[in-house]
């Protein structure tokens, strides 16, 4: 076989591993060729059309500067709706370890990607198998405004 389709089958393997296993670990993405700045008020705006309450948005790439260290631009939304997240803790107060939701938009060699924890991995985590809940429903929602944000 020619060694440069050898190359590129390889370097696709290598490109696509990471997406592979960060969906095994239950992180779902979105990539974006837009501007982080333009993602970042997407989603922001996606958040609110949507009746979601934005409680924090966390920017590590600040954070990191404050310690001469650095990061390219990185921010975490915590945002989240109480009537669907506290059924959820009731099911198992475990859950509050991953809720309120959080979605990361980071800047990387490819452009911004979104990334967020799968409602159904999380479920599956804090065993809340035995527990009615609309996890469908959270994981269009979060699809949704990821979609949004990347400008898809």
């Amino acid at each position: 076989m020619n060694r440069a389709v050898i190359g590129a089958a390889l370097g696709l393997l290598l490109a696509t591993a990471p997406v592979a296993q960060a969906e095994s670990h239950g992180i779902r993405q979105f990539d974006s060729n837009d501007a982080f700045a333009r993602v970042d008020q997407r989603l922001r705006t996606a958040i609110e059309e949507r009746g979601l309450t934005l409680m924090s948005v966390i920017d590590h790439a600040a954070n990191a500067r404050r310690v001469d260290l650095s990061l390219p631009p990185t921010r975490t939304f915590v945002f989240g709706n109480p009537a669907v997240g506290t059924p959820m803790m009731q099911c198992q107060g475990s859950m509050a370890l991953d809720l309120p939701q959080k979605m990361v938009v980071r800047e990387t060699d490819e452009g911004v990607r979104l990334e967020w924890n799968s409602p159904h991995y999380l479920a599956e985590r804090h065993g809340l198998e035995e527990c009615e809940l609309p996890l469908e429903k959270v994981a269009g929602l979060l699809e949704g405004l990821a979609s949004a944000a990347a400008g898809r």
